[in-house]
């Protein structure tokens, strides 16, 4: 036996007994690329390249835990935005909405999902990149992408890389570079829910060494719930359209500039949520007489709050007649609401440079600015989310404005982020070594404003509604189909005038508004080391980044007012918080045969301390922090034919952030009616994983794949700090299921003897039941969604054109399930005071439980053409 097997079979025992010890774990890496092209092996699988170590490399040998989705694979998929994602594509990926609305996606990795980071000083748990451009907030995820080459999902802590807020991993969407030779392609296509869309990509030829493409798209959907209110829009809505131009400037061989500049806009409205439920504790349910609740048949007072050791009789509000219970999809609303589509504004531009200095040096910059804007509109809950109360009318002063009766939560919010980023790095390579060193800065401003008028209002028995201007204090009914929907009428004022000239024309009753700031530094390197002395079937990498983050802001509007004292303090309430601390990693990795790769993998990551501007005090957080251990394997075999990774993982996140709830009911309190959210860093999570992807070419022109992601978790408990007396309770971390797989069928049979071919695509993907909000025990429902596309590709029809057609259906088999669903108004709110015993019992707000559904089968059919 050779000393290099014995060294190779040596380490392959010593990883095996580690991997034994380390954990219930393994996770990999997914791909959706088909056989293998110009690589020598025609019936087995293409080598992927990647980039999640700042440097190409292979996938196979790269000792990362990490998903690929290709452009066919996003083709196939049907794959026009990100919220497409969310059918569990990735088992490990985890795609949902904020609340119900699309123009803010809630996005993790491996059990580290927020749940709450649509504010102004806010962070989520995975980052997401474009060309390697960090995006600092959710609004404006679910924009149409464009021409994009990969989608590299990069599972667990990737601080050393990437930074902060990467504690769960990393999304990195990878645009087409410009090729400098004449072509391009346009597809269009049109299909059910009157959807239609649109997309060109053009090359031109390289002048004077620069090579310009340019990219549009345009992608349209009806509501899949309509609303009966005229003049109003529906629900699932969206209407997006942008554009993007890249330039390629390459006037030496050893240095490239790409440039890019994009604007997309996306109108859109919420998913639809219903009740699903009513009563489902089977309380007394009572009834009004002149605007009392009391037992039926009776004069007898019920409901309401009632003092612990009281002996009024329980009941809740009746449900209002209008109002229906909905256990599966609906397709039209019971209720008419005011809603216009929310309008979300992404732009930006980007320099990237590299030039090889030597043959062991390349510099790079990466330099980007970015904004987005978000006017939103949603009003997706209706009657289904508040109690009926009906409208009583003032005997004693008819002309006074009258607001029993409103329902239907109209929420307004208009933010407006900027951002920068500069990144340098120097990487390359010299005997035994491999480096990666950079630094890097990145800051941002975000404004946010926000209004919550109640829309509609109920007559005396709930048969019939009134449509009020969202503006508080008018409740004249809405005349014109677009009356009650501005933003601003410059006939009207309100208290913000004389303090906060923002506002001096509003008619909006501003909930809140506030600004936050953010900076942040930092210095990163990685070293590979591969001894001679081992072979070089082993390598070591030693990675760390040390960051300065510094965030301050300010919260100058609660309940429209900037002059409002709270427990002595006079708004507008700061913040300011500023750490500084080190990431390490460190991978050891060994090339167990030409096709078996092991590695094992320590690595920590943080996000971001920030304030809870729906605190009402703009209460201030600090960071959670992770340490993950990781071991994985990555194996071809059967001559390349079949490809297995496994990973496995366990991860201990500290100070972990959860955001607690409390709707104040006290008459005395400042912030009366209003629903205080704060966020605490609670304690400890602890997520363990084991993941396994597989992917086999039994034939020529047949794929198929498998990917499975098993997810533990356990949260801590911890008493709500806005109710100190109340005992501690059980929090939950969100989206994540405990089971999760996808798996796919791919063929292509050439046709006709020339480059056209038919493509076959099937895949299905599973996820058990899991929780969608922290404070709740209840669980949304388990779902299996299909998606398929027929396609006849690459006709040719000239020398140089090409013809595809293609029919596509997303949720085949119109699968119904809910993906998000609250408990909130099914139960009493137990009050406790400050000794921790109960004072009372509050049963005014029980109704049922309310959900969102997925979106319904979708189908169509394109074209396109490539010249």
């Amino acid at each position: 036996m050779s000393d290099r097997s014995t060294i190779r079979l040596a380490l392959l025992a010593g990883a095996t007994s580690l991997a034994l010890v380390a954990a219930p774990a393994m996770a990999q890496a997914q791909t959706a690329d088909g056989p293998a092209a110009g690589t020598g092996q025609p019936e087995g699988l293409a080598d992927i390249v990647v980039t999640a170590t700042k440097r190409e490399t292979n996938l196979q040998k790269t000792p990362i835990s990490i998903s690929v989705l290709s452009t066919q694979a996003l083709e196939d998929r049907h794959v026009q935005s990100l919220f497409n994602l969310a059918d569990g594509t990735v088992p490990s990926l985890r795609v949902a909405t904020f609340e119900a609305r699309q123009s803010a996606l809630t996005i993790g990795i491996r059990g580290i999902v927020p749940y709450d980071q649509n504010q102004t000083a806010r962070d989520g748990g995975v980052g997401v990149y474009i060309d390697g451009v960090a995006l600092g907030k959710t609004q404006g995820l679910n924009a149409a992408l464009f021409d994009i080459e990969r989608i590299e999902v990069l599972k667990g802590p990737q601080g050393t890389l990437f930074g902060r807020n990467t504690e769960g991993g990393a999304l990195s969407l990878v645009s087409r570079a410009p090729t400098g030779e004449f072509g391009g392609r346009v597809n269009g296509g049109v299909g059910n829910y009157g959807s239609r869309s649109v997309d060109a990509h053009l090359d031109l030829p390289a002048f004077h060494d620069v090579a310009i493409k340019l990219d549009g798209v345009y992608q349209h959907q009806d509501p899949t719930v309509d609303n009966p209110l005229t003049g109003a829009t529906g629900w699932n809505y969206y209407d997006r359209k942008g554009g993007r131009v890249a330039a390629r400037w390459k006037p030496v061989s050893n240095f490239t500039a790409d440039f890019a500049y994009d604007y997309a806009k996306d109108e859109n409205t919420p998913q639809f949520s219903q009740l699903v439920n009513y009563n489902p504790n089977g309380y007394t349910v009572g009834a009004y007489n002149a605007g009392k609740l009391v037992l039926p048949g009776t004069n007898t007072a019920c409901g309401g709050t009632i003092t612990a050791g009281a002996t009024t009789p329980i009941c809740i509000a009746p449900k209002a007649p209008l109002v229906g219970v909905h256990p599966d999809r609906q397709r039209v609303a019971d209720v008419g609401v005011p809603q216009q589509p929310s309008v979300d504004i992404t732009h930006g531009v980007s320099s990237n440079l590299k030039y090889t200095a030597a043959p062991w040096l390349e510099l790079r910059s990466i330099t980007a600015w970015r904004g987005v804007s978000t006017d939103q509109w949603d009003n997706s809950g209706g009657p289904e989310r508040q109690t009926f109360a009906p409208f009583v009318p003032n005997t004693a002063n008819p002309a006074a404005i009258n607001t029993s009766g409103t329902f239907s939560r109209y929420s307004l919010s208009f933010l407006r982020q900027h951002q920068f980023s500069q990144e340098f790095q120097a990487v390359g390579s010299v005997p035994q070594f491999d480096y990666v060193v950079g630094a890097y800065y990145f800051t941002e401003h975000a404004t946010e404003y926000a209004a919550t008028p109640l829309s509609n209002q109920w007559n005396a028995d709930g048969t019939a509604y009134t449509i009020r201007s969202p503006i508080p204090g008018n409740s004249n009914p809405i005349t014109g189909a677009n009356s009650g929907y501005q933003q601003y009428d410059p006939s009207c004022n309100n208290t913000l005038a004389a303090t906060v000239p923002q506002f001096a024309n509003s008619c909006q009753f501003i909930t809140r508004a506030s600004q936050a700031t953010d900076h942040n530094y930092s210095l990163f390197g990685n070293l590979t080391f591969t001894p001679d002395a081992l072979n070089d079937v082993v390598h070591v990498t030693v990675g760390g980044r040390w960051t300065k983050d510094k965030r301050h802001g300010t919260l100058y509007v609660i309940n429209n007012r900037s002059d409002l004292a709270v427990a002595g303090t006079v708004s507008p309430f700061g913040f300011s918080n500023s750490i500084s601390r080190f990431d390490p990693m460190i991978n050891v990795a060994f090339d167990a045969t030409q096709d078996i790769h092991l590695y094992a993998k320590y690595a920590t990551g943080f996000r971001a301390g920030g304030a809870n501007d729906r605190s009402l005090q703009f209460n201030a957080f600090g960071p959670e922090a992770v340490k993950s251990y990781e071991i994985g394997a990555k194996m071809d075999f059967w001559e390349h034919k079949a490809r297995l990774n496994l990973a496995g993982y366990i991860m201990d996140r500290s100070n972990t952030q959860f955001d607690f709830d409390y709707y104040d009911t006290n008459g005395a309190s400042p912030t009366l009616g209003s629903h205080i959210e704060q966020t605490t860093n609670a304690g400890q999570s602890k997520i363990r994983g084991i993941e396994a992807d597989l992917t086999v070419a039994p034939v020529q022109g047949l794929t198929l794949t498998a990917s499975y992601a098993y997810t533990y978790w356990r949260a801590p408990s911890a008493v709500n700090p806005l109710t100190p007396g109340a005992p501690a309770q059980q929090l939950y971390i969100v989206y994540t299921p405990k089971n999760a797989a996808s798996g796919s069928i791919d063929y292509a049979l050439p046709i006709g003897g020339g480059d056209a071919t038919l493509r076959l695509h099937l895949d299905g993907n599973y996820s058990s039941s899991q929780y969608s909000f922290q404070l709740e025990p209840t669980k949304t429902d388990a779902a299996f969604i299909m998606n398929g596309r027929i396609a006849i590709a690459d006709i040719a029809v000239s020398d140089h054109n090409k013809v595809t057609f293609a029919v596509w259906s997303r949720n085949l088999l119109d699968h119904t399930y809910i993906y998000r669903r609250s408990s909130a108004n099914s139960s009493p709110v137990l009050n406790y005071g400050a000794n921790g015993q109960l004072v009372s019992t509050s049963y005014g707000g029980i109704l049922g439980d309310y959900a969102n559904f997925n979106p319904p089968r979708t189908w169509g059919v394109e074209a396109s053409v490539k010249f």
